[in-house]
């Protein structure tokens, strides 16, 4: 574009946001992993730079690179880049100077910038409890032939929201890494959704002192404590919800039956729930059955049977809104990035990107993404940089 036509065009363009929540505010939660001296980039464009690109539908390094450099000079301003006060260009990283520069930053210290930026931007709480579902994912591609893959531990509110995430440590697994993961979040007013790895002592202590419950599932890695679940009187039990659905070519029929016990293994436990399900598949006609078994710490009557199997069925969501569209939409376990942090550091901007387009009313983000990338602005607006 020539230079008169991209000054009008810059000249025309929508004033920012007054009240929008800009990412470019959250990356100084970030430390500077280089020096003062000879630092030409503010380490808050190139962040958000990647964010934008991955906003607008890159899925590798070099597609996020190619993004910058074909950015016009009115969003590489936007996005924070530094301006020759001499001949008024801009100055945007070389794609090795910004694959260089990206993979210097801390992972869990992008990734809290992240989820405060997100948890900015969701709607108000209200009175009734948020879910929160936690869960990891490996990060596959990041394999190499002498290292093993990296996992990420995540905690998305049921909506879709992305509100924190840590890298787990070599060697180790999710267990340890689950109340630092939550360090970040205000779990006052929350009911916390786990899988059976996560059912331990220590996590439902932890939980019950900062305000948060919780629901955890019951398997055979805690064999007391499921062996008396599984022998409660249930056949005795009043139902207390029942649900008929029909979807993804199958016919599903849940069963919700909740005791209160006074004894249960886990701190400050209050009930135990037995869930039963039954489920047709329309194509093959198989008909399977699963009972599964959970405890909660809230007491009878804090939550009806409807909202119980919601909680309980919406832990899932973390799955199908999260992992999944990371591992089909992006591309993440076919990712070729092994250098250093970039598989960590690269994660942090996909689940920002699903996140905002979540919170902006897209459900599908494939669409969402394509979107976006026809359009110079739309990632910019949706980072609160444009109006």
């Amino acid at each position: 574009m020539p230079a008169p036509l991209e000054q009008l065009a810059w000249a025309s363009a929508p004033a920012p946001l007054t009240d929008a929540v800009r990412l470019s505010s959250f990356p100084g939660l970030v430390p500077a992993p280089r020096g003062c001296r000879g630092r030409r980039y503010p380490l808050s464009a190139l962040v958000t730079a990647a964010a934008a690109s991955v906003l607008a539908g890159a899925r590798s390094l070099a597609a996020i690179t190619e993004w910058v450099s074909d950015a016009p000079a009115w969003a590489c301003r936007v996005l924070g880049f530094p301006v020759n006060p001499l001949t008024g260009a801009v100055c945007v990283p070389h794609p090795h100077t910004l694959r260089r520069l990206l993979v210097q930053p801390d992972g869990d210290a992008l990734d809290r910038a992240i989820g405060a930026c997100l948890a900015a931007r969701a709607a108000p709480a209200g009175p009734a409890l948020q879910a929160i579902a936690v869960d990891g994912k490996a990060l596959r591609g990041s394999r190499t032939a002498t290292t093993t893959h990296g996992t990420l531990l995540a905690a998305m509110d049921h909506t879709g929201t992305v509100l924190a995430q840590r890298q787990v440590a070599d060697k180790s697994n999710e267990i340890p890494a689950f109340a630092p993961l939550l360090d970040t979040i205000d779990l006052t007013g929350t009911v916390i959704t786990a899988d059976a790895l996560h059912t331990q002592h220590a996590h439902g202590t932890c939980l019950r002192k900062r305000g948060a419950h919780y629901i955890a599932q019951v398997k055979a890695n805690h064999p007391t404590l499921s062996d008396r679940a599984r022998h409660l009187p249930w056949p005795d039990i009043t139902l207390d919800h029942y649900e008929r659905t029909r979807a993804h070519h199958r016919h599903e029929i849940r069963r919700l039956k909740t005791a209160a016990f006074a004894h249960i293994d886990c701190p400050e436990a209050r009930q135990a729930l037995h869930v039963v399900r039954w489920r047709q598949d329309f194509t093959s006609d198989k008909l399977t059955t699963e009972r599964i078994y959970l405890i909660t710490s809230m007491p009878p009557g804090a939550a009806s049977g409807a909202q119980l199997t919601a909680w309980i069925r919406g832990h899932w969501k973390i799955e199908n809104l999260l992992h999944h569209v990371r591992d089909r939409t992006f591309r993440e376990d076919d990712s070729k990035i092994h250098t250093g942090r970039l598989p960590r550091v690269t994660a942090g901007p996909r689940n920002l990107a699903i996140s905002v387009h979540r919170q902006n009313g897209r459900t599908n983000t494939a669409t969402a993404l394509c979107k976006a990338a026809r359009d110079w602005n739309q990632p910019l607006t949706a980072l609160g940089l444009t109006g």
